[in-house]
Formats: C-alpha cells, sequence, structure tokens
C-alpha cells in the first residue's frame, strides 16, 4: 500500500478512513484491521512506487510493457526515442488519483512526452510533489481485470481478490458490483499454484479464453508476493490485449520491513528524498505519522483512540465548510514533554493545519504527565508553537492533568471534557 505507508500502528483507521487517507486501493474489502497492530519492536511496511514494483515484477517473471524511470522531461523524450512507440508518462507517487490530477498522460510521440513530462515534474499530488516520472510502452487493451494478494490477519489468512471490473477503484466494484469480485483464503502452506489460480481467475469472472494466461501470471504474483515478503501486491488494470496476451499495466506492493533481514537488496527501494520531510522527521523520533489533506492536526496515543478521533473531526467538520483532517500522529504510550515537542514540532510543521486536536486517554501514562508534557513541549516550541490547541484528556488521573492546563493558562490551549466537544472546536477554530 500501505496503496504505503505507518501501516500497523494505525490499521484500523486506516481502514475507516480510506475516503481520507488513500493508501493501497482493496485495503477496506476486508474485515477491519487486516494488519495487526504494530509494537515498538516492529518496523514499518514499505510502500514501493509503480516502477519499483515492475522491478519486482520482473524480477518474478510477471509480464508488463517496458519502461524506465526519469526525473526530467528530456529524459521522457529520450525513453520515448528508445521505445520507439507511443508511451504512457506516468507520475510516481505514493498516493491514489494521480490520473484524475493530471499524473498520468498518453504520449504519440517523443516530444508529447517531452511536454507532459514538464508538466507532471514537480506536480502536487495530494500533497505528494512528483519527482519522478515513469515512461513505459503503451499497450492496446481489449479489456481490464484486478487482482492482488494481501495479508489478512484479522482473519488470520492471505487473500486473493480478483475482479473482470478492473481499471477503476477496486472500493467502488465492492460497492456496486460485489458479486463481480472475488476473495478467496488462500491457504500458506499451498500456495497458488496454476490449478488454484486458474480458479481465482474463473471466481472473478475473468473469460474463459484467458483464464490459463491469467493464470500463469496469478501463480508468479503469489511468488512475488511470498518471495520478497510483502503484505500487498495488486494490480489493477492487469489487462488483456487483442492478441489475448496479459500484461500487468500497473503495480502497487508493499513490503513488510520487519523482514528486510532476508532481502539485503530491498535497500536500494528506500528513497528518502520522496518521503515527506515531516514522515521523516517523525520517524527520527519513533513517532508515526500520516499526511491527509485537511485543516486540523491531531495528536493521540494509540491506534483505536487516534481512529476514532479522525472520525469525528471528519464529522465535525461537516458543519464548519468541511473541515477535514490534515494529518494524524501516534505519540503511542509516551507523553513525555520530549516527545511532545517532537509531535507538535511534526504536526504544525504542515502548512495546510489551522488548528491541533490532542486527544489523549491516559493510560499507563497518566494524564498529569501528558499534561506537564504539553505545558512543557509548548515552551521548548515557543513562537513555533502558533496554531490553536484544543486538548481533551480522560483516564488516568485526569482532574490533576486538566487542573496543570488550566494553571499554565496558556492562550493557545483550550481545554474540552469531551471529544465531540472537542472536535468540534477543533473544527471550527481550524474554519475561522
Amino acid at each position: 500500500m500501505t496503496c504505503a505507508t505507518p501501516v500497523d500502528a494505525i490499521a484500523g483507521l486506516i481502514w475507516r478512513l480510506d475516503t481520507v487517507c488513500n493508501r493501497a486501493s482493496c485495503r477496506i474489502l476486508v474485515s477491519p484491521p487486516y494488519w495487526s497492530s504494530k509494537s515498538s519492536e516492529d518496523s514499518e511496511p514499505m510502500d514501493l512506487f509503480e516502477y519499483q514494483a515492475k522491478e519486482l515484477f520482473a524480477k518474478h517473471n510477471v509480464p508488463t510493457t517496458p519502461g524506465r524511470v526519469t526525473d526530467t522531461a528530456e529524459g521522457a523524450r529520450a525513453i520515448a526515442t528508445e521505445i520507439g512507440h507511443p508511451v504512457m508518462v506516468k507520475a510516481q507517487v505514493k498516493i491514489g488519483g494521480r490520473g484524475k490530477a493530471g499524473g498520468v498522460k498518453y504520449a504519440a510521440t517523443p516530444d508529447d512526452a517531452y511536454e507532459h513530462a514538464n508538466n507532471i515534474l514537480g506536480l502536487d499530488i495530494k500533497g505528494h510533489v512528483v519527482k519522478k516520472l515513469l515512461v513505459a510502452e503503451a499497450s492496446d487493451i481489449a479489456e481490464e481485470y484486478y487482482i492482488s494478494f494481501l495479508l489478512d490477519r484479522a482473519n488470520r489468512t492471505y487473500l486473493a481478490m480478483c475482479s473482470v471490473e478492473g481499471g477503476m477503484e477496486i472500493e467502488e466494484v465492492a460497492a456496486t458490483k460485489p458479486d463481480r469480485l472475488a476473495k478467496v483464503p488462500v491457504d500458506a502452506a499451498k500456495g497458488v499454484g496454476l490449478a488454484f489460480a486458474r480458479s481465482i481467475a474463473e471466481q472473478g469472472h475473468l473469460p474463459a479464453e484467458v483464464l490459463d494466461a491469467a493464470a500463469v501470471t496469478i501463480s508468479k504474483l503469489w511468488d512475488l508476493f511470498v518471495g520478497e515478503d510483502a503484505t500487498l501486491v495488486e494490480v489493477n488494470p492487469l489487462v488483456r490485449t487483442p492478441d489475448d496476451q496479459i500484461l500487468a499495466l500497473d503495480g502497487k506492493v508493499t513490503l513488510d520491513a520487519n523482514a528486510d533481514f532476508r532481502h539485503p537488496d530491498h535497500v536500494e527501494f528506500e528513497d528518502r528524498a520522496a518521503t515527506d520531510p515531516l514522515e521523516l522527521k517523525a520517524k527520527e523520533h519513533d513517532l508515526n505519522y500520516v499526511k491527509l489533506d485537511g485543516q486540523v492536526g491531531i495528536i493521540g496515543n494509540g491506534a483505536g483512540l487516534v481512529m476514532s478521533t479522525l472520525d469525528v473531526v471528519a464529522y465535525a467538520g461537516e458543519k464548519h465548510g468541511g473541515v477535514k483532517p490534515a494529518n494524524f500522529l501516534d505519540i503511542g504510550g509516551g507523553a513525555s514533554a520530549e516527545v511532545m515537542a517532537a509531535g507538535l514540532d511534526v504536526v504544525l510543521g504542515d502548512s495546510q493545519v489551522k488548528s491541533v486536536f490532542v486527544n489523549v486517554f491516559g493510560g499507563i501514562t497518566s494524564c498529569d504527565a501528558v499534561a506537564t508534557g504539553i505545558v512543557k513541549a509548548l515552551e521548548i516550541l515557543g513562537a513555533e508553537a502558533n496554531k490553536p490547541l484544543v486538548v481533551r484528556l480522560d483516564g488516568n488521573n485526569v482532574e490533576e492533568g486538566r487542573r496543570i492546563l488550566t494553571d499554565a493558562n496558556h492562550p493557545l490551549v483550550t481545554l474540552v471534557p469531551t471529544m465531540d466537544e472537542a472536535a468540534d472546536k477543533a473544527a471550527e477554530l481550524a474554519s475561522a
């Protein structure tokens, strides 16, 4: 996905907020969460760019179209000239919706490829700036299908999903044509041989005349899924050409970083330059951060609480001009001054943020420690803390925590007793 992505730490909320946090497109189609909760010892999964996914396709003999990656318009023209046929110029971003945003263009000539590349490079797609392009040979398409393998931890199984309705958002297929989407559990001990792969294709309603060819590709995708320790392998569209070839025209792969010790070659897929600087900053402090596209920054402790906070902010925002979450950061079990300062620094570093909602339930870490952390964090940040903070505390030692914030009387802090009221206040401040 994790379409990439701190997926493990926020599995449930990724599932709940598909319309806001667009990761791997098949994630909402299984019982939430299909990724397990993340412990502090776990590593975050690695979402790959399309061109990187296709490198793995080539490694595992999954048929696709020839192409190369570039970061210049002149490079796009050179690749198109080398290919010698019409090409697709495709923005390389780890977010959905690039086609609708103008990030995928057909180029009949090398000069067209140059022009499209010039327009796409630097394009901002939902907060992701395009720095690389994949220039790949355009393919004649007779039909478009969908296939994916993913890890469904909620049901303790692997899952194959297949549909004859490819080339569109798979969420839409699930909602409007659920009978056209097959969800097939996979026994890891048995794997996916050709016979079972053919059955998956049949259940996805692929035409009889392509079942054998599709089965070969599906089996190879399973080999990739297992061989690379992936948590997601998705092809949309998997196309049938007029001469009945089966090609993977697009691909999403998420790798389990906990298995990196088995894959030293995976280090080449890391691209710090393409990672959101705020996400990098959060990682440096072992914090889980995801950028969204709204106006309210969210800080919480624990995946479940953050998930609920995203929901209530999105709901409250409907009354305030469509305000939505701008980002979210899970501080986990730590709420020291240093952790809170780092968290606030990351969340406030997003220029879209107009207000911040700090929603903490005191458990092992008591509310008075959280409150002290907030006060000290504001002292540490000084003038850098320049957006209103709405704070809701509950749980262990909540009265003392509220007293500390009340006594501090910081002009940016509004203390609100309930989550719904706090979400409404944060949305109101963001819309002001």
